[in-house]
């Protein structure tokens, strides 16, 4: 009989219907590969040299203001613009391009330049989930945007190019692969089975435990069945709403608590600044109905064993399938061991 925690096997994601390979015997091999610069501690309050520091100046010129609490503006150098002139090339179905519009911003979350999401008080993280609201119903409703992606990449590791704590959102008029693979993954199990796919997994991650890390009122947070990276998480609304927006007040309330609580233990886990790429993924806002549609964010974090070494998906990774060696289940309990603490701001 299959040891599941100590023998190969693979896993289903249903959220986009690719499978993982779990490898838990490699967990005992040794380490001789690269091993990363720890991440640096936050930087000071205030970095005159930084352009996303309130009053300092950006690289194209424009002075930021001097903003108390969160900041928005227009990417300087966007991946869309919302101009793009139309065009497509169509050859024989093989060499095939589209024209491009949106509309990229940027959210600086605070103006001191050393609070992360983890070192913030519940209050100010509540103010940028509130900005977050804001933003997705504006973008939303113009009708040359179908899709609204909210996002983070924390810390030099992921590729962040300012180490100010600050977010982007993209925005544009298609619709990206992985939100239209768990799309058609959502119409396809309300269809066989009459529930919401995350709605039927949160109730099954619940009564079984072992993959949960905490809960509050509005949201779960748990290392998903599938989870192709070392302590990947994901953040499940409890309620079944699909998007920012259908959010209640008490429940942006619940979005700041486990966001805050979540990112001090990853902080807490390897003792450093812990990198990861965070998303929001909602319903297409192109104006269809989405009723298997369930608000939930991914969290993508690359440590491995420690704060030093990192998990690459290279080789096996990129030529077939996603592969990991620690145990989601592992990893939860890892997580759950961390105190999720206080804010520790100074």
């Amino acid at each position: 009989m299959l040891d599941w925690k100590q023998q190969p096997h693979r896993r289903l994601n249903p959220l986009t219907g690719e499978w993982v390979l779990v490898s838990p015997q490699r967990t005992l091999r040794p380490w001789q590969g690269k091993k990363e610069k720890r991440s640096p501690k936050e930087g000071p309050r205030h970095d005159p040299k930084c352009y996303l520091c309130p009053g300092n100046p950006r690289a194209e010129g424009a002075r930021n203001p001097n903003y108390a609490h969160t900041f928005v503006f227009d990417n300087d150098y966007p991946a869309l613009v919302p101009e793009a002139s139309p065009g497509e090339i169509d050859k024989g179905g093989l060499i095939v391009a589209q024209s491009e519009s949106g509309i990229c911003r940027v959210v600086c979350f605070s103006p001191r330049h050393d609070l992360a999401i983890a070192r913030m008080q519940q209050a100010q993280v509540r103010l940028l989930v509130d900005v977050w609201v804001e933003q997705h119903r504006d973008l939303a409703q113009r009708p040359a945007i179908n899709h609204v992606q909210i996002f983070e990449n924390r810390g030099a590791l992921m590729g962040c190019s300012n180490p100010h704590p600050h977010g982007q959102i993209w925005a544009n008029a298609t619709i990206p692969d992985p939100t239209r693979k768990e799309t058609e993954s959502f119409e396809n199990h309300l269809k066989a089975r009459g529930s919401c796919l995350l709605c039927h997994y949160l109730d099954l991650e619940t009564s079984e435990g072992e993959r949960l890390i905490f809960q509050n009122n509005g949201f779960t947070v748990l290392v998903p069945y599938w989870a192709a990276w070392p302590f990947e998480t994901l953040v499940l609304s409890r309620r079944h709403i699909a998007d920012l927006d259908q959010l209640s007040d008490s429940e942006r309330d619940d979005l700041a608590d486990v966001l805050r609580r979540l990112t001090i233990r990853y902080d807490g886990l390897f003792q450093t600044p812990f990198p990861y790429s965070m998303g929001f993924h909602q319903q297409p806002t192109d104006g269809a109905a989405y009723p298997g549609w369930h608000l939930h964010l991914h969290f993508y974090p690359p440590l491995l064993r420690s704060a030093t070494v990192k998990k690459f998906m290279v080789g096996y990774e990129m030529l077939a399938s996603p592969q990991r060696d620690i145990t989601p289940e592992a990893a939860a309990e890892k997580l759950r061991a961390v105190a999720d603490g206080v804010a520790r701001e100074t």
